[in-house]
């Protein structure tokens, strides 16, 4: 990967939201390498990273069994192609998501998602 200024401004947009236990959606035209700086970014501080390619036919309970994995095992997801997924699937990914940073944000080791008790691994 070429370091430029842009990638550059991405580590460090997304470092300081992982500081504030948030997470990061980095937004630019088709083939500018947001993935691969992403991707770069999760190797460099050793953390793993799954690139998952949305379509349409997207529901919440598969992205709710993606989340289950992630926040179990503390790794990334690069969502490519996330403007697929529909409206009405995106608003219940969004309080999947909200729920997991809460409880994050409320620092627990294990937490109740999707009617599962899982452990959790902030990163």
């Amino acid at each position: 990967l070429v370091v430029t200024e842009l990638t550059d401004r991405c580590y460090r947009t997304c470092c300081g939201a992982l500081h504030l236990q948030y997470g990061a959606a980095p937004e630019g035209p088709a083939g500018t390498g947001k993935t691969e700086t992403v991707k770069d970014l999760a190797k460099a501080l050793a953390r793993m990273c799954v690139v998952f390619n949305c379509s349409d036919g997207l529901d919440f309970i598969a992205m709710g069994k993606f989340f289950k994995g992630l926040a179990s095992t503390g790794g990334w997801a690069c969502f490519d192609e996330f403007n697929r997924i529909d409206v009405e699937v995106l608003s219940v990914v969004a309080q999947q998501i909200l729920q997991i940073q809460m409880a994050i944000k409320a620092r627990l080791t294990e937490f109740e998602f999707e009617g599962s008790q899982l452990p959790l691994r902030w990163t």
